[in-house]
Formats: C-alpha cells, structure tokens, sequence
C-alpha cells in the first residue's frame, strides 16, 4: 500500500487550493489507513490552532532565539533574520497567523523531504 506522500497530507490540511482527482484518491487511502489519517487529523489540528490564533494567545514576540531556531531548520546557510519589526495590533494577528503557517509549512515539507530521502535510502516504498 503507498501512503500518502506528507506534503499532499499537509495541502489537504490546509484547504488552500480546489481538490482534484488526486486529493480525491488521497482522501480515499486516509480513510483506509491508520497512519494517514492520524498524521492528517494532526496536521489538521495545527493549521486550525495557527489560523485561530488571537494576539491574546502570544502575549509578546518571540524571542530573538526562535527566530533563529526556524531560520536554522529552514535553511542551513543563510544567517538568522533579526526579531520582527514593530507592527500595529491590528496587523499583529494576521502577521503572526501568516508567520506560523510559514513555519508549519516549511517544517513539514522539510520533514516530508528528509523522510522521503530516507525511504529511498532504504529500499522502502511504502
């Protein structure tokens, strides 16, 4: 059985395009696998946590060592961005909304690649 590859997981989690034939086809496996659908339901329970994120739920910027930390894992040779500039509360939100998804994206693809790389390495289809 392939599974679905885990950056076709993360764009369904994230709705942004209209489905095609394939996400049709991938939804069907989820339904049929364990381990597809408990990595879909996660990723889908982040998108939903960074997409109602409210100023409230991060009361200050983060600090200077997270930014560093993502620009690390993004890429691993471009020096870290400094801190975010000061922006108005009413940007803040969609700010900080846009920044982890960002994140979340950029994590899962990277996870998605390493992951794939290691399958293959591996003799393994899935």
């Amino acid at each position: 059985m392939a599974h679905v590859d885990p950056a076709h997981l993360v764009e369904l989690a994230l709705r942004n395009a209209t489905p095609t034939d394939a996400d049709a086809e991938a939804l069907r496996h989820v339904e049929r696998c364990d381990r597809c659908r408990d990595e879909l339901r996660v990723l889908l329970r982040v998108v939903t946590a960074a997409r109602t994120a409210h100023l409230v739920d991060l009361s200050a910027a983060p600090p200077e060592r997270v930014w560093r930390r993502i620009s690390r894992d993004i890429t691993h040779d471009t020096p870290p961005p400094g801190p975010p500039p000061v922006i108005p509360n009413h940007r803040r939100r969609a700010l900080l909304t846009l920044l982890a998804l960002l994140a979340l994206a950029a994590a899962t693809g990277l996870a998605a690649a390493r992951w794939s790389r290691h399958r293959r390495s591996n003799g393994r289809s899935g």
